[in-house]
């Protein structure tokens, strides 16, 4: 089985998406990726990103109901799905034994 490759970025609305159990939508997994990350994340980037990632068959979504103070329109909310899972556990384990191997910088070298 191969692993899927993630970005940085990807793996952090994967992780996002995780976190929330199925009920995070936009704005939810915006906020979590913008303080895991301690900077402000654009909307654009993040639903760009949770389309390509519902393509790859990493995440899936539904649709909401109706929410009056968005205009009526619905909120999308998104899953791991079994892939999704496994892509993570798979890159999280690489980037956790990439800085186990890092040696520190020390300060005047």
């Amino acid at each position: 089985m191969t692993t899927t490759r993630l970005g940085v970025f990807e793996l952090l609305v994967l992780m996002a998406v995780g976190s929330h159990r199925g009920a995070g939508y936009g704005v939810t997994i915006r906020q979590a990726v913008a303080a895991a990350r301690g900077t402000d994340v654009s909307s654009g980037a993040v639903h760009t990103t949770l389309d390509r990632l519902e393509q790859r068959g990493l995440i899936a979504s539904r649709t909401g109901e109706a929410i009056a103070a968005r205009g009526g329109r619905p909120r999308r909310y998104y899953r791991l799905t079994r892939a999704g899972e496994l892509a993570v556990d798979a890159n999280y384990a690489a980037l956790k034994l990439m800085a186990r191997r890092m040696t520190p910088k020390v300060s005047g070298s």
